[in-house]
């Protein structure tokens, strides 16, 4: 039996004291040292979480590929709230606290990457829809902290991003609003200068790490042109990255091998590939 997943658990649990909050992580550890850790962010909406189609299945085919994956549960508006509004009366969940779950996950894998094996230097972030928006954030803001605990030099920015068919931009005419309204809030959707610091197609900084971008020309949930508004942004900042758009595919297909086209599920292969070049391996 193998030990090592019960074992980081604990860890994590313990790391509490050096991290503030917990972060609510998932391992997926491969056989023998891994040659790159990502932390999966499972789409949803900032309402809920696929932790099937976007975590799990992800985690499953990143670990059998000699990656240590962990799935983020980050926190989310919750169903009963989106059907109800009740952040209309209370806070609820919505930004920082996203942003500071991703933070401190990636304090804590840095924190314990020698314990476990894990490459310092060689630990990114993979989202998909809403979690392709977070894990953008994690790369533009990362010079700022959100989690009111780190103390220490030890950094925030991830090494590496995949961004897959994200939610961009928060601004109309292509903003997703069910994630848009989950984000900001009842009443921070309707607020200019939160929508704009938000849209990571505004801020991409010149030191972003490098990034994999996907997305799928007939995407029926978020406009595609999201995608597109990030990849030029890249470009404008002269930020190595890769973008595949696909002709077919839909959204919302994660590591699935049966849900998409045959066509967008060529993005797994192409990740490895992309992501080999980038860590030099």
């Amino acid at each position: 039996m193998n030990l090592r997943p019960f074992l980081l658990l604990l860890l994590f649990t313990i790391a509490r004291g050096a991290t503030g909050r917990t972060p609510d992580l998932i391992p997926y550890l491969p056989e023998g040292r891994p040659w790159a850790a990502v932390i999966v962010c499972p789409g949803g909406s900032y309402s809920w979480l696929d932790m099937s189609t976007e975590g799990h299945t992800v985690a499953r085919w990143l670990q059998a590929n000699g990656i240590a994956a962990f799935v983020l549960k980050y926190r989310v508006q919750g169903v009963p709230a989106f059907i109800t509004h009740a952040r209309l009366l209370v806070r609820g969940h919505r930004h920082p606290d996203q942003i500071a779950d991703l933070q401190e996950a990636i304090l804590t894998l840095r924190l314990q990457a020698e314990a476990y094996g894990l490459p310092a230097d060689r630990i990114g972030v993979m989202g998909f829809s809403a979690g392709g928006h977070l894990a953008m954030l994690g790369a533009e803001l990362s010079a700022t902290d959100f989690t009111a605990t780190h103390t220490d030099t030890t950094s925030l920015r991830p090494d590496f991003v995949a961004s897959i068919y994200p939610v961009v931009t928060m601004a109309e005419p292509c903003a997703h609003k069910r994630s848009r309204r989950a984000l900001l809030g009842e009443y921070g959707k309707h607020h200019q200068a939160l929508r704009d610091s938000l849209s990571l197609e505004r801020h991409v900084p010149r030191d972003c790490p490098p990034v994999f971008l996907v997305n799928c020309d007939d995407d029926p949930v978020v406009h595609p042109r999201n995608a597109q508004l990030l990849d030029s942004a890249l470009t404008a900042q002269g930020v190595p990255h890769r973008y595949i758009r696909y002709r077919t595919g839909g959204h919302g297909f994660g590591a699935s091998e049966e849900r998409g086209t045959e066509e967008c599920r060529q993005w797994k292969p192409a990740f490895l590939r992309w992501l080999r070049e980038v860590v030099g391996r």
